[in-house]
């Protein structure tokens, strides 16, 4: 008796695959609904070991980290290896792996889906570097046009991205599961007794996060109040300089990034959780920040910038309140108000649970499988 051949997507990021939720989620909806899936990445120098997943992974070893020869390297090596591997669709992850993509899917004959989840060309990195920016800029606007199967993280980007390229764009937000987490006593906080735990954590923890003047903002709150960073990022080390110039050792804490199960033991042990990016960039602006569902789905009120996309989840739920500034003392007298109003406090913890039904993965996973219901049906796959 025959099987039933399984559909093969061939999945491609330029992460390490262990800290990046969005595709976890996505490769595994699909291969819980029979779909075979090929996850490709790449492996850095401080990765952790690849985690136990029910599909095929592969991380690619590159000689570059970062910069133009890593996007070129990479970029070849996921050619040739997408190219050499039997797939029915290719699912291309933001524009650094679309083009090979794209390339590909010409090739062979097989449709392409590009989630579409960064404004790539308006990150801070390529906006100072306008030559490099012009470059993918032109990889963006000669293939955007031609894809057919779209979607994005967000509503905010996807108008953006509607009114750039006139082309049709799904949304599948990147939420958390639905799932009661228990904390586990080994990942408990130690001396924290009394404390008001304020977190920021991330895979991003990079520039114009407004992690700099959180760290100083601790300067104008007493030992009540208890920061801690959960994750990676360009700043750290920046972050750790300020807390030492400023003898913040008792105030401020740091914890290396970890895969996602874990980061949740972290985020529930929070009373506040902050989100302030600041709007230099276009990706900025049209972001939603990974980390404010994350905050909602383990029950923490959300202290954050007024990015467009965050300051209407918030006050349509009522889950937190804004910063109107990024200078230190004026975060730290938001975080005070907080602390000295709880009922308003108590208002956005009932809030949170609302929130958490009705933003969830189980939710979005149902606009993810009929995108690719409809690959199926009009590639007759």
């Amino acid at each position: 008796m025959s099987s039933i051949k399984k559909i093969k997507i061939t999945v491609s990021v330029t992460t390490d695959l262990i800290t990046d939720q969005r595709v976890f989620k996505i490769c595994n909806s699909l291969h819980e609904n029979g779909y075979e899936i090929l996850l490709v990445g790449r492996k850095k120098n401080d990765s952790m070991p690849m985690d136990e997943r029910p599909y095929k992974t592969h991380r690619f070893h590159l000689w570059f980290e970062k910069g133009p020869l890593f996007y070129a390297q990479y970029n070849l090596y996921l050619f040739f290896y997408v190219l050499f591997h039997k797939a029915d669709i290719l699912l291309a992850n933001d524009l650094d792996t679309l083009l090979p993509n794209y390339l590909v899917s010409k090739i062979k004959g097989v449709p392409l889906a590009y989630d579409n989840h960064e404004y790539f060309t308006g990150v801070p990195e390529l906006i100072k570097r306008p030559r490099i920016q012009k470059i993918w800029k032109s990889i963006e606007n000669w293939i955007f046009p031609k894809l057919t199967y779209i979607y994005t993280d967000n509503f905010a980007k996807r108008s953006l991205f509607v009114n750039e390229f006139k082309q049709p764009v799904e949304v599948v937000m990147n939420v958390p599961i639905l799932q009661e987490t228990l904390l586990d006593s080994k990942y408990k906080l130690k001396d924290i007794e009394n404390k008001f735990i304020l977190i920021y954590q991330g895979t991003g923890i990079n520039v114009e996060r407004g992690t700099e003047e959180l760290t100083l903002a601790m300067q104008y709150l007493d030992e009540r109040f208890l920061l801690l960073f959960v994750g990676s990022g360009d700043v750290i080390d920046v972050l750790k300089a300020l807390v030492k110039e400023h003898a913040l050792e008792s105030r401020v804490r740091f914890i290396p990034k970890v895969p996602h199960h874990i980061l949740k033991q972290y985020t529930m042990q929070a009373h506040l959780g902050l989100t302030v990016d600041k709007p230099i960039s276009e990706n900025y602006i049209y972001s939603f920040p990974n980390k404010v569902f994350d905050y909602v789905h383990a029950g923490v009120p959300v202290l954050a910038s007024r990015l467009q996309e965050v300051e209407r989840i918030m006050n349509l739920y009522g889950i937190g309140t804004f910063v109107e500034s990024y200078e230190p003392k004026h975060i730290a007298d938001r975080i005070q108000w907080i602390y000295d109003n709880p009922t308003e406090y108590a208002a956005w913890k009932e809030n949170l649970s609302h929130a958490a039904k009705e933003i969830n993965w189980n939710e979005q996973e149902k606009v993810l499988l009929s995108i690719y219901q409809r690959i199926k049906e009009e590639n007759n796959i």
